[in-house]
């Protein structure tokens, strides 16, 4: 990397932005706030996973400016109000990172990823004084995502099973409970369980070092993939799902799981 074109780039990218916001910039990137941008920001994010999950690696390398260019906004307004600049974001970020990877700017050892963000996670926990290891986890994030994060949260603070066997029992003990809260019609009971068998499957795919949110969203994407391919055979043969017999719907859909 030409680090010195990468620092003249920022600049001129920070320039654009002030200017942007200036009195004489676009009106809508004056008007924006702290909050209006939100909404922007999580889209992009979601275009970078997006990107990742197809592979497409021009359009990762457009989304990764346009996430970077959000947070050049986000600083630029607080600089405005003279609240913090990038400036501040950045040596926090610096000291943060040589502080917490001790095993790489200093003198102690670690083994292994799995040591490295258990060290990671002890001193984030003593330094910013939370009284549960699973603070910091934020409730807004997707539920499969904050569920992982929360059982990572766990298993560093010692809190998991080592056999994955035990993973395995736990979830055939709640999908039991799921099929007896089912028996007695309780709808409580069966909420209260799906959520419980969700978290199981949560914890065995973070077990077997796989993430729950990424697969189900490939498993949706999937499931679109071979539903439009289901539309569309009934389309050519004159017909709509309306006027079709789940069995024969069922029929093309194990031909279409063949090829796609």
């Amino acid at each position: 990397m030409n680090k010195e074109k990468a620092a003249k780039d920022f600049v001129k990218l920070l320039e654009i932005v002030e200017t942007l916001r200036g009195p004489d910039g676009c009106p809508w990137d004056r008007e924006q706030t702290y909050e209006s941008l939100l909404p922007y920001f999580l889209e992009e994010t979601y275009e970078v996973i997006e990107s990742v999950d197809e592979k497409n690696w021009d359009t990762f390398k457009e989304e990764l400016g346009d996430v970077l260019l959000h947070v050049v906004l986000q600083a630029q307004i607080a600089s405005e109000d003279k609240k913090f600049d990038i400036i501040d974001s950045l040596k926090i970020l610096n000291k943060k990172l040589i502080n917490r990877h001790p095993h790489v700017f200093g003198d102690k050892k670690l083994d292994a990823s799995y040591e490295a963000k258990q060290n990671w996670e002890s001193m984030k926990h003593k330094e910013k004084k939370r009284k549960s290891r699973l603070d910091g986890v934020p409730p807004a994030l997707p539920a499969l995502t904050r569920s992982h994060r929360l059982q990572q949260k766990a298993s560093y603070a010692g809190f998991d099973w080592d056999n994955i066997d035990d993973v395995w029992g736990k979830l055939y003990e709640e999908l039991d409970e799921l099929k007896s809260a089912h028996s007695l019609e309780s709808k409580e009971g069966i909420e209260e369980e799906i959520g419980d068998v969700l978290f199981s499957m949560v914890n065995l795919a973070r077990h077997l070092d796989i993430h729950a949110e990424d697969m189900l969203r490939k498993a949706n994407k999937k499931f679109v993939r071979r539903f439009k391919k289901v539309e569309e055979e009934l389309e050519k043969k004159g017909k709509t799902m309306e006027d079709s017999s789940l069995e024969d719907m069922d029929k093309i859909w194990e031909k279409v799981k063949e090829k796609y």
